[in-house]
């Protein structure tokens, strides 16, 4: 989760397309005639480095998106949000995050998913998305997840054996997360089979949640053991991103 630690975060709105971006610091993003099809957030308690992780995912991909800050995100509308197929919520501190966010934008922010938003949230972004007992989504109906084990055994990072169905088993950076059981169908485990990776729906949008971090740059690897290359855990991620975004059904447990 590039976890539980604080971040000065300096915020910014940047619109990738095919040739450039542009920014605004203050302005709520608009998107009337849906071309960009992701709004990722990056406002309080997000990790700028996995902001930036999730970045160049979807960038390598070609996906456009736009990026939004807190007090933007407080102050979009659901119609506003819904110009948009696909939020995510990376990692960072969730109780920050909700700390950034009203009550009222929770609602319309859950309001937007079951008419048909999609989401995302990874590792802090799944926490959020749950009845966490923060000021959080609640997309999972009052279901609360648990760290993964490995915390209980005073690790807060580490390369984690995922595995999934009729797929490799893939070393993947862990850092704090939760395992997502009580929720969703299973499209990924760790080694104790709990959830790692899990898909449902909330109303008519598509919800995937993540307690792993496929998008990990190569840099967040020093001092670890991985037998899967960066880039293939990376190619995950974008499997992720476009099931989330095209409402498609991965393979599941």
């Amino acid at each position: 989760m590039r976890g539980f630690q604080v971040f000065v975060l300096i915020l910014s709105v940047q619109v990738f397309t095919g040739c450039g971006s542009r920014e605004d610091l203050t302005a709520v993003p608009s998107n009337p005639d849906g071309h960009i099809p992701i709004l990722l957030f990056n406002g309080r308690g997000t990790s700028p480095g996995d902001v930036s992780a999730t970045k160049t995912v979807l960038s390598n991909a070609h996906l456009g998106f736009v990026t939004v800050n807190s007090s933007q995100l407080n102050n979009m509308s659901e119609a506003q949000l819904r110009e948009y197929r696909l939020l995510i919520v990376p990692g960072g501190n969730f109780i920050k995050i909700g700390d950034g966010l009203s009550s009222n934008t929770m609602t319309t922010v859950r309001a937007a998913v079951s008419n048909g938003m999609n989401y995302l949230g990874i590792c802090a972004g799944a926490f959020v998305a749950s009845d966490s007992g923060f000021n959080s989504l609640n997309l999972t109906s009052g279901v609360r997840f648990k760290f993964y084990a490995a915390e209980e055994r005073g690790i807060r990072k580490t390369a984690v054996p995922i595995a999934t169905p009729g797929g490799p088993t893939l070393d993947q950076y862990w850092e704090d997360g939760p395992q997502l059981s009580g929720w969703g169908t299973a499209v990924a485990r760790y080694p104790d089979s709990t959830p790692a990776v899990v898909q449902g729906t909330y109303g008519s949008g598509c919800v995937i949640l993540s307690g792993i971090h496929p998008e990990a740059p190569a840099s967040w690897r020093r001092g670890m053991n991985f037998t899967t290359p960066a880039d293939v855990d990376n190619e995950y991620a974008r499997t992720l991103v476009e099931a989330a975004l095209n409402r498609t059904s991965l393979p599941h447990y």
